[in-house]
């Protein structure tokens, strides 16, 4: 029975069949095997197995010969970091926590080492701690040997004075350390760099060290869960060479099926075990024919797909990619362009998108970001955006101290309107009274976009009709990073308005742009924005 489903993971994921098939495993010095020896004298609580001896399965077992025995001549190890995605109930953390007892007090301990295991939050670094302390309560032998501080979160093998400890994002003591391996759980769900860098430098203190990831797929392509994701998929398509990085990704395509059986089989190694449970997976699949919502967190948690933004997003981001094109502002200078302003509070981030007429039916898509220059490092924390990439790549203008200032977004909208011929500058009157009373002053011409779903139906629409036509041109990655967070609020009757409260980040850009191409597209055909609005356009609007 396994074998045969097993056929599906090496027919589905090519890269994964050294998991599967019978092919030699190098293990020149023994230390795989030595591993795997150890690994099954372990015994775990929660075992069905004969006297509670730890479940180490097949493919599980080929994961750690690869992973301990694959060494260079002097005996270190090749492999120098691991990333594992998988999905939910495929028991990852009690096969990483296998792998660090290999370093605390198995064949791969060093006298006075300190390895530990690290998580987005406290509860989530709980898990590791307790299915290693798990382990050695239930291994007579190891319980003797140790020390356990359940409050610290800490184990120590005493007779070579070996720690383990979990830490979490909070943690005040990952900088100074010099771990020999890290296990990182659940890095999809990191926002920030800090801890992860904070081990990663002290694992580059010394030489035959480790860092282990194994985490289900995230949302997004920011954070360092991405960066390890992306490396890793280059790694497993030849883009690039690197011998030490071990990728183990069971993810299925971005457009599968969520009903595909064989690759709920092939992302699933440990079906054929009897985890997860398949009859719990059947009924959350049932669930999925009626819910979108539940269908993208459905594939990311089950299929290892990784989501592109949002968790249900409004838009496909391979079609809006094929849209990308660089923009030479300076050579459409003179044409006619459109701008739409989505001011935020002045801690938040504001957004400026203008909207230029070119020659073949279509339009180009220009967006900058504001932000205010202290607020970078803590909102590319909270967000997990590149903001100061962003900054010093140009597309967001970081505003000196805590807020944006609104007369450098001012300054922003009138080089436009020099470099242009601005038809139009609509605002979210909210923010925005003073700006165009002073733009309207000096010629600019300018107007209201109320922020009301009615007025935002027929603008998204046409946003829509716009990208997915191929009609627009961009080239802003801060803009695609909206895009693909941005969701709707919806009525009754299918009309829509992007939703900030429910959006995975900040979605101003997106805003900005779909106001600016709206009144493009409408000024284009020489229709005012009234013409296409609803008959109770009035009463929605105020």
């Amino acid at each position: 029975m396994a074998k045969s489903r097993n056929s599906a993971s090496i027919s589905k994921l090519p890269h994964l069949a050294w998991i599967f098939d019978d092919s030699p495993i190098p293990d020149p010095h023994g230390k795989g095997e030595a591993a795997v020896k150890f690994i099954r004298a372990l015994k775990h609580p929660k075992s069905n197995l004969p006297g509670n001896a730890f479940s180490l399965d097949p493919w599980q077992e080929r994961i750690v010969l690869r992973t301990f025995g694959d060494t260079a001549d002097d005996g270190t190890r090749r492999i120098e970091e691991l990333l594992l995605v998988l999905g939910r109930g495929n028991r990852k953390t009690s096969l990483m926590a296998a792998c660090l007892m290999v370093f605390l007090c198995g064949p791969e301990r060093r006298p006075m080492s300190t390895i530990c295991s690290i998580a987005n939050s406290r509860e989530q670094a709980a898990l590791t701690f307790r299915e290693m302390a798990g382990i050695c309560r239930a291994t007579p032998r190891i319980l003797e040997a140790v020390n356990i501080q359940d409050s610290e979160k800490r184990i120590t093998y005493r007779k070579h004075r070996v720690v383990y400890e979990a830490l979490s994002s909070d943690a005040k003591n990952a900088h100074g350390r010099t771990d020999v391996a890290v296990f990182a759980d659940e890095l999809w769900a990191e926002t920030k760099n800090d801890l992860l860098e904070a081990v990663e430098t002290g694992l580059n203190k010394s030489s035959n060290t480790i860092l282990m990831t194994a985490s289900t797929s995230g949302i997004g392509q920011l954070g360092p869960f991405w960066q390890r994701l992306d490396h890793a998929r280059k790694v497993v398509d030849g883009r690039v060479q690197d011998e030490t990085f071990l990728p183990i990704l069971f993810e299925a395509p971005h457009d599968v099926d969520f009903r595909d059986e064989e690759w709920l089989w092939a992302t699933n190694p440990g079906l054929p075990y009897g985890y997860p449970d398949l009859k719990k997976l059947a009924r959350y699949r049932e669930k999925c024919e009626h819910s979108p919502a539940d269908r993208e967190s459905y594939k990311r948690l089950h299929l290892s797909v990784h989501l592109d933004g949002a968790a249900n997003p409004e838009w496909d981001l391979a079609i809006w990619d094929e849209g990308h094109g660089e923009i030479d502002l300076e050579a459409l200078r003179g044409a006619k362009a459109w701008i739409g302003v989505d001011l935020s509070k002045r801690i938040d981030l504001s957004a400026v998108a203008c909207v230029i007429e070119l020659d073949d039916d279509k339009f180009a898509l220009h967006v900058m970001g504001f932000s205010p220059e202290a607020q970078l490092r803590k909102r590319a924390d909270e967000d997990s955006a590149p903001y100061t990439r962003w900054r010093d790549e140009g597309w967001l203008t970081a505003c000196e101290g805590d807020i944006v200032d609104y007369g450098t977004v001012e300054g922003y909208i009138r080089m436009l309107a020099d470099m242009f011929e601005v038809c139009e500058v609509v605002f979210d009157v909210a923010m925005a009274r003073e700006m165009m009373e002073s733009l309207e002053r000096d010629g600019v011409p300018v107007a209201a976009f109320p922020q009301t779903l009615m007025n935002f139906a027929k603008p998204v629409d046409t946003f829509e009709d716009m990208f997915l036509n191929r009609r627009l041109v961009h080239d802003s990655p801060l803009l695609r990073w909206a895009v693909g967070n941005t969701v709707m609020m919806r009525d009754q009757n299918d009309n829509r308005r992007p939703n900030k409260a429910r959006a995975a980040d900040r979605i101003d850009p997106a805003v900005a742009a779909i106001m600016a191409v709206s009144r493009a597209a409408q000024g284009a055909s020489g229709r005012s924005s009234y013409d296409d609005a609803p008959d109770d356009y009035e009463f929605f609007s105020v």
